[in-house]
């Protein structure tokens, strides 16, 4: 039993070790820095539009089978009401990030 905890110790050890030593990625200048405000921005946008067009094909898939749409017309209002769901949601995150900036 005392073998196993030792071995795990020594596993969790090299681990933490190894972790601690991990170098952090330079920017294109070759400095480690913070990405800008407007990079957040960017990057809180992207999540958004993400989680927006992905809401948006659930809601909007199950609402238009609801509906009784089928093939062309599905196609294209589940497209319309993602591309909507991604825009409104990223722009809400960019908002909320830069003024967290």
């Amino acid at each position: 039993s005392s073998g196993i905890n030792a071995e795990y110790g020594e596993f969790y050890n090299a681990l933490y070790t190894n972790y601690q030593k991990m170098p952090i990625a330079p920017n294109s200048f070759g400095a480690v820095s913070q990405p800008s405000c407007f990079d957040r921005m960017k990057y809180g946008f992207a999540m958004g539009f993400c989680v927006g067009v992905t809401t948006g094909a659930i809601f909007g898939g199950f609402s238009c089978l609801r509906f009784g749409l089928r093939g062309r017309e599905l196609i294209q209002t589940v497209g319309k009401g993602m591309v909507q769901g991604g825009g409104t949601f990223g722009m809400f995150m960019a908002i909320g990030t830069g003024i967290r900036c």
